[in-house]
């Protein structure tokens, strides 16, 4: 038996008290806080479970197992982790004293067959317009920003717009916890390493985008930005390497931006305020902003918009192409009106709008031709 079955089937006798959750494919997150109590959340609601761990040794002994067969470490001196399962599920963990409960596991679950752009479709969360509209901009080679909140799916959607990438093209994806897997032949995955006790220097993911930059990346992609890389991508966006791909966690797309703005600021980079901000209005173009009903759990598309230069007092300026918008679709036998929320297009045409004509991509435009200006030819 090969080391890594080793560790798989050990994996699966210390986690097997949620086994049956790791199993189940209609659950996406399992949350166990302290030994005694388990959650799950399925088709995005909360569920309680009369699950748990024999006692917190138990527990323990599974993130201890767990941090062994990925090569990190859990301490007092360490109390998190961030690791995953052999099958991609990305799991969160955190011991006493940080945790006042006990121990704390969260997997979100990884799906074995990534969502695609027509998948969203399907859901809901996009029309065929939209996601034309996103396809032209990645094959544009347009700086894309998913922007978030924890649970909208920026990961999954982050993955479904990728696959717009033409084959031809040499992507590196840049991760903390590596979870993303494309389609496309040519990628490399580079995973953000901690420090440990034999290995004193951590690789974060700044170091691994600065090496990305001598990799001959034709694309960027890096899962999230949440420090100082943030001003590496940045300034890679404004200096040649156009078309990259990332998330941030902020609730609109001018807390994007800020958010943004203020991770390059967290760099070892002294840069003043006002250059950050310029910095990051010249390179974001797009950003698409999820949600997650509190209602019904559903992940949506909340808007598409486009990111402007700076105005004269130094604000950002935004160009909404596409927003949720309840649609009204008529009567049926149990009420007097159906409504449904949908991503609907504004009448807005970005900046950028003649560039598909430009590039030769007229035929590729069907669905989202309202987005689009042909040039004006005449003399």
């Amino acid at each position: 038996m090969s080391r890594q079955a080793v560790f798989e089937a050990s994996l699966r006798y210390f986690l097997q008290p949620i086994g049956e959750f790791l199993d189940d494919p209609s659950i996406t997150e399992i949350m166990v806080n302290g030994y005694q109590q388990v959650f799950v959340e399925r088709k995005g609601q909360i569920e309680n479970t009369v699950s748990g761990f024999h006692s917190e040794d138990a527990l323990r002994s599974a993130v201890n197992n767990l941090a062994q067969s990925v090569g990190r470490e859990i301490s007092e001196d360490r109390p998190v982790l961030d690791a995953r399962l052999p099958d991609g599920s990305r799991v969160h963990a955190i011991i006493p004293p940080s945790s006042r409960v006990g121990t704390c596991l969260t997997i979100r679950k990884f799906s074995s067959e990534p969502l695609t752009l027509e998948d969203l479709m399907g859901f809901g969360s996009l029309t065929e317009s939209a996601r034309e509209f996103l396809e032209i901009c990645v094959r544009l080679r347009k700086n894309v920003i998913i922007s978030g909140g924890s649970g909208t799916g920026k990961t999954s959607m982050l993955g479904a717009l990728s696959r717009a990438i033409p084959e031809t093209e040499r992507i590196i994806v840049i991760e903390d916890t590596s979870e993303l897997r494309l389609h496309q032949e040519h990628c490399l995955y580079l995973e953000a390493q901690p420090a440990t006790k034999t290995t004193q220097s951590e690789m974060d993911i700044r170091e691994l985008f600065r090496a990305s930059l001598r990799m001959r990346p034709d694309r960027i992609i890096v899962g999230e930005v949440r420090a100082g890389e943030a001003l590496d991508l940045i300034q890679s966006m404004i200096s040649g390497h156009e078309g990259s791909l990332s998330t941030v966690h902020a609730s609109s797309a001018v807390d994007a931006m800020v958010r943004l703005e203020t991770l390059s600021l967290m760099s070892d980079v002294e840069i003043p305020v006002y250059v950050a901000r310029a910095q990051v209005a010249s390179a974001i173009d797009v950003i698409v902003q999820l949600t997650r009903s509190n209602e019904d759990g559903r992940r949506r598309i909340h808007a598409i918009t486009e990111a402007g230069r700076l105005t004269s007092d130094q604000q950002y300026q935004f160009n909404e192409l596409y927003t949720l918008k309840p649609m009204h679709l008529g009567a049926d036998k149990n009420s007097d009106d159906r409504v449904e929320m949908q991503l609907t297009a504004t009448g807005n045409v970005p900046q950028f709008g003649e560039e598909p004509f430009e590039s030769g991509m007229a035929d590729r435009i069907k669905a989202s031709a309202s987005m689009w200006k042909r040039p004006n030819t005449t003399a």
